[in-house]
């Protein structure tokens, strides 16, 4: 229960502050930026990471949790669990930002700024790419596990910062998840839901490439 309930709040800190960056930006004119924002999101993850990390792992990402069963470092029949947790933390997020902003149209909904294949492409990257990371700099020595946080932060601030513009980059189906429903924009929701679910399944192999031993091996206790 420790473990979902780290989830649930962590995910709804990292939706409650990302997309709220998006929303106080629209709503004061750009104050905070386009920079900003990306900071923002790569900034509460980092937080998050320390704060929960120890506890569940601080996934706060479905697909995540998905690429890390299939990586063989979290038992299957855990996922369930981590995924209702991560959403649940998601809409109680989204909602809570409904009632501060009761007239904001999207509330930070990822929305493709050019054709759908062009987000959905760059979502599979950069999913890949950042569980890629997520998966070599959360095993081995312990001075590695202690900078996870910093690695994993920074790449999601530095894929928000290039590539959000043009896809959102979300990288995260529970976080684009709930603003979608929340403030009713589902037409392109099937992007940022499967793209980042076969992002992560792509590191997988991609880091077994890398690492002899340790990145995909068995279940270890969490």
């Amino acid at each position: 229960m420790k473990k979902i309930a780290a989830e649930a709040i962590g995910t709804f800190a990292l939706v409650f502050a990302g997309t709220g960056a998006i929303v106080v930006n629209q709503t004061s004119n750009g104050s905070i930026t386009h920079v900003g924002i990306a900071l923002t999101f790569g900034l509460i993850v980092l937080a998050m990471i320390y704060t929960l990390g120890e506890i569940s792992g601080a996934h706060l990402n479905p697909a995540v949790t998905l690429g890390f069963c299939t990586a063989g470092r979290m038992p299957w029949n855990e996922a369930l669990p981590y995924l209702a947790s991560q959403c649940g933390g998601a809409f109680t997020a989204s909602g809570l930002l409904r009632l501060i902003f009761p007239q904001h149209v999207t509330l930070g909904a990822t929305l493709p700024a050019g054709a759908p294949m062009q987000s959905f492409v760059l979502e599979v990257v950069l999913t890949a790419i950042l569980m890629f990371v997520i998966l070599n700099v959360s095993t081995g020595a312990k001075e590695k596990g202690i900078t996870a946080g910093i690695a994993i932060g920074s790449i999601i601030a530095l894929e928000a910062m290039f590539a959000g513009p043009v896809s959102g980059a979300s990288m995260n189906p529970a976080r684009s998840l709930a603003p979608a429903f929340v403030s009713g924009h589902l037409e392109h929701l099937w992007v940022y839901l499967l793209a980042p679910m076969i992002g992560a399944q792509i590191a997988v192999p991609a880091c077994r490439c890398v690492q002899a031993t340790g990145c995909c091996g068995a279940v270890k206790a969490a």
